[in-house]
């Protein structure tokens, strides 16, 4: 089970949602953000690249993202919920800091989900 206060990342190739696990026993997710393409996007690339190039940068910037949380401290425990090819372009960037804290990570599109989906994946 996850610990209070994780964070819980549910991604694909365009947008990212992050939530905290706000219950002391149990799990109990509170969206805290939402990223999407533009967050990480590089303007130069972004006018000439392929979706599929805009979906592997998009998951490294996301892995970037996630790397410096957790090197800041604003992370200990952290789960991952992204379709296979976003997660694993991730796994690719993640620091080892990140590593260490990973709780789970589970290969399945669930972006756009509610809390009460993403929870019953994580169970």
């Amino acid at each position: 089970m996850l610990s209070r206060n994780a964070l819980v990342v549910v991604a694909d190739g365009h947008t990212a949602t992050l939530f905290r696990n706000r219950a002391r026993h149990g799990l109990e997710l509170e969206q805290t953000r939402s990223l999407s393409q533009k967050d990480f996007a590089d303007a130069e690339l972004e006018s000439e690249s392929s979706r599929d190039v805009d979906e592997a940068a998009f998951a490294s910037g996301l892995a970037d993202f996630l790397n410096d949380l957790v090197l800041r401290g604003k992370a200990d425990e952290v789960a991952v919920i992204a379709d296979p090819t976003t997660l694993g372009t991730m796994r690719k960037k993640y620091h080892k800091e990140l590593q260490q804290r990973l709780a789970k990570e589970i290969a399945k599109t669930l972006t756009g989900a509610d809390a009460g989906s993403v929870q019953r994946a994580l169970s």
